[in-house]
């Protein structure tokens, strides 16, 4: 059994017991925190309803709140005008556990 769940304006596919990086999220370690359901398959049952989805929730636990991802090297150069611009930049993230799709 799966889900897709929107979480932090992105879209995750998610079973139990994964764990995702979604963006920072305003709950501590250790919090348990729950994302709306876009679509569930159980087997070869597909619910897309949205009455059905309503009563579908993805609950997940906190596993670390300051986690950052990635380094982008953000670079700019015009020719022959000596204007040369680096600037770097790391996602705030949070980590957290699929505990439960019910």
């Amino acid at each position: 059994m799966y889900a897709i769940v929107k979480a932090g304006g992105h879209q995750e596919k998610v079973e139990v017991g994964d764990v995702i990086a979604v963006n920072r999220l305003a709950a501590k370690k250790g919090e348990t925190v729950e994302f709306p359901v876009a679509l569930v398959v159980d087997g070869a049952k597909v619910t897309l309803a949205a009455a059905d989805l309503a009563k579908v929730s993805v609950k997940a636990e906190v596993v670390d709140d300051e986690a950052k991802g990635p380094k982008i090297n953000i670079q700019k150069f015009k020719n022959k005008t000596g204007v040369a611009r680096r600037k770097g930049h790391r996602q705030q993230l949070t980590t957290v556990k699929i505990t439960a799709i019910a």
